[in-house]
C-alpha cells in the first residue's frame, strides 16, 4: 500500500505539471521502491551507521522488494506492483563497512544496489531483476501499452 501510494502521488504531481505548462499531454511514469523485512518498511538509510544496521539485518536472511509504477495522463492514473524476493548470504561486519564506505548504498532503498557491488551479496531472487533495481521492465511496458504509448 505505502509504495503504490507514493508511486501513484508522484504520476499525479507529474501530471499536474504537465498541465500547467503549454506541452504536448504525454504519460507520466512514476515509480518507487521499498523493502519488506518481516512487515517493516525499509526505506533509504539516513547515514552510515544505518546502512551497516540496515545491511546487518538482510545479512543471511529473504526480504521482499516492492516497486510500484504509475501511468497517468489526464484524468487517467493506473498503477502495478512488482514484488520480488531476495536472499542475502551471510556478510561480514568488514564486507558491510567496506561497502557502506563506497557511497552506493546511500541512495537506495535497503541500502544497496543489486546492480552495482551489492550484486555480490545476492545468493538467490525470485521475481524481476528489473523490478529490484527499480523499474520492473515487463510491468512497465505493459502499463505503457495500456495507455497506447508504443514500445
Amino acid at each position: 500500500t505505502y509504495v503504490q501510494r507514493v508511486a501513484r502521488a508522484k504520476a499525479a504531481f507529474g501530471v499536474d505539471l504537465l498541465a500547467q505548462r503549454p506541452l504536448v499531454v504525454r504519460p507520466v511514469l512514476a515509480a518507487d521502491t521499498t523493502l519488506d523485512l518481516d512487515g517493516e518498511i525499509i526505506g533509504k538509510p539516513r547515514d552510515e551507521a544505518d546502512a551497516e544496521n540496515i545491511l546487518g539485518r538482510l545479512s543471511g536472511r529473504s526480504h521482499r522488494v516492492l516497486t510500484a509504477i504509475a501511468v497517468g495522463r489526464g484524468d487517467r492514473l493506473e498503477h502495478r506492483l512488482s514484488v520480488s524476493e531476495v536472499r542475502f548470504r551471510p556478510l561480514g561486519a568488514d564486507e558491510i563497512r567496506h561497502y557502506v564506505r563506497s557511497g552506493e548504498p546511500m541512495d537506495k532503498a535497503g541500502a544497496y544496489g543489486i546492480q552495482g557491488r551489492a550484486a555480490a551479496f545476492i545468493e538467490e531472487i525470485h521475481g524481476s531483476h528489473s523490478g529490484i533495481v527499480g523499474l520492473p521492465l515487463c510491468e512497465t511496458a505493459l502499463l505503457l501499452r495500456e495507455f497506447g504509448h508504443p514500445l
